[in-house]
């Protein structure tokens, strides 16, 4: 997408008075997860070779030799004593993230950054990238052959750009040959395989190792739910339940039911700036059908001129009546702002947003203990209700082809995105990158940093979560229809005409990329796509 038109989260950070709130959590954990130093707890446990020590719990991190964090450790000592390995790995990190590695968390316990040095021997130099600039700064050194680094870490659905580029290497051998068990049924990706081809693959092949989980998550707020009056007064009006909406119909009422804007509440806030708000008509348009409406069909049609992406797009519209005035212009300053400040009943965000703003150490924040979570609304169809999410930025790190030692950088990638390592670099309130693991969520620190009830739900956002383009030319697939859809939002083009615009736009894109090229990627992306459907 256009960089222009996203604002970044260092801007979220940056942008003044309308995000004293959040800013003001960042770097603050629950006040509850800093135990004391424990007596003798610089011993590994029994049968573990490597990990982090010195605070209570340390074990749950460590490892054995037969684990994939430990394999990459003991394949990068390997190719050390042959001589294969460098003294330094530089990796590229959007500089939001980087005190989770260098950052020590808990109170006793090394960095990673640290403990990665002390076990390996090799210096780890991490060179931070503006946010909203990882992908423009990859570029220019896959353009110039700078090879400045031997590991990128940038949006998601970059992995076909950069594949197709030949700026980032191809995984497949070294995933053979170490095992990282993403799969795992225990402590891997949410559902498997498919969210392994959701995170990590492009047309089959592994070119990246998911660092984030940037899965699009929905709270309300309980204070409001839970009124008496409010709950009788919702009856009253709509002769059912108030309720976290399990549909865009319900969730369509409750909105309208909150929207009072002369109080300073809107009913929900997610967004429609242009950059961001296309996400939330995702969610919309890929629930019309069971068990997902695509977005192309095998043939490399686009699917969104029809009956659903029309109407999907006409809700998105009508929506802007429970926003605010602003709404087209609102990102996630504005958003994280209002909500911290009581403005609104529902919104989609982050999953980060429970983390800082439901927090007693941020006192800006008025909704602590007030949040709620709850699955995306969905669409009734033929009994079932879909309910979709959409993972949207979400750092991956993956190899430069110009690394003169891409195993090792490899391995390091294997090393920090395995479940035991990864679930206490994520808990560490230091950085962005978020949980999506199962390790992750049943992990302790993770529970308490993101709080247990929030934990749950992501969960199962991740599990109903389709993924966006992520094929060649995906900037200009998204930047068609963000243009049409801001050009629906202001009313200069009807909703049939948005979709009509974007599908013949996406058309030329695909011939101007390759047509066998894009639907060779269509097919493998569909090994991505959840199938869970609720009963109503």
């Amino acid at each position: 997408m256009d960089q222009t038109h996203r604002m970044s989260r260092r801007q979220l950070l940056t942008s003044g008075g309308k995000l004293a709130v959040y800013g003001a959590a960042i770097g603050i954990a629950p006040r509850f997860i800093r135990p004391a130093r424990a007596e003798g707890a610089d011993a590994l446990a029994p049968g573990m070779i490597g990990g982090p020590t010195g605070f209570p719990g340390a074990e749950r991190y460590q490892y054995g030799p037969d684990t994939p964090e430990g394999r990459a450790i003991e394949a990068i000592k390997t190719l050390k004593g042959a001589g294969k390995a460098p003294t330094k790995i530089v990796m590229a990190l959007s500089d939001g993230s980087i005190g989770q590695l260098t950052q020590p968390f808990p109170v006793g316990a090394p960095s990673i950054k640290d403990l990665f040095e002390k076990e390996t021997g090799i210096t780890l130099e991490i060179v931070g990238l503006p946010n909203g600039q990882e992908f423009t700064k990859t570029m220019q050194d896959i353009s110039t052959s700078g090879g400045a680094y031997d590991i990128y870490s940038t949006d998601w659905n970059r992995l076909g750009d950069l594949a197709e580029s030949g700026g980032i290497a191809k995984l497949d051998d070294y995933v053979e040959a170490h095992k990282p068990q993403w799969d795992d049924p225990e402590r891997g990706y949410v559902n498997g395989a498919q969210g392994v081809a959701l995170l990590n693959q492009y047309r089959g092949s592994t070119y990246g190792v998911s660092l984030d989980g940037d899965f699009q998550t929905w709270v309300y707020r309980t204070d409001l739910f839970g009124d008496a009056a409010e709950q009788a007064a919702f009856k009253d009006k709509y002769g059912y339940d108030l309720a976290p909406p399990r549909t865009w119909k319900q969730h369509s009422d409750v909105a309208a039911f909150f929207q009072r804007p002369d109080k300073g509440m809107f009913g929900s806030t997610d967004l429609r700036n242009q950059g961001w708000g296309y996400t939330n008509w995702y969610q919309r348009f890929t629930s019309m059908a069971s068990p997902n409406q695509f977005l192309f069909g095998d043939d490399g049609v686009p699917l969104i001129n029809s009956e659903n992406g029309v109407a999907a797009t006409q809700a998105y519209i009508d929506s802007l009546s429970h926003h605010s005035p602003d709404a087209i212009s609102w990102g996630w300053p504005e958003q994280y702002g209002n909500f911290a400040s009581g403005g609104a009943a529902m919104t989609c965000a982050f999953s980060n947003l429970p983390k800082f703003l439901d927090n007693a150490g941020n006192t800006g924040s008025t909704v602590t203990g007030k949040i709620g979570s709850m699955l995306p609304p969905g669409t009734e169809v033929d009994g079932k209700i879909v309910s979709r999410s959409v993972l949207w930025f979400s750092l991956t790190g993956m190899v430069s082809s110009q690394s003169e030692h891409p195993e090792v950088a490899y391995l390091l990638l294997q090393w920090l995105g395995s479940a035991r390592i990864y679930s206490w670099m994520t808990a560490n309130p230091g950085g962005y990158f978020d949980p999506f693991s199962l390790n992750d969520f049943a992990d302790p620190l993770v529970r308490e940093t993101y709080h247990a009830y929030h934990m749950d739900i992501v969960r199962e956002t991740v599990a109903r979560t389709v993924p966006s383009i992520n094929y060649p030319g995906a900037t200009a697939f998204h930047n068609a229809l963000d243009e049409n859809l801001m050009a629906s939002l202001t009313g200069a083009k009807t909703a049939a005409q948005a979709m009509a615009d974007t599908a013949d736009a996406w058309a030329k894109i695909t011939r101007r990329t390759g047509e066998e090229k894009i639907i060779e990627a269509i097919k493998a992306n569909k090994a991505a796509w959840p199938t869970v459907l609720d009963p109503v």
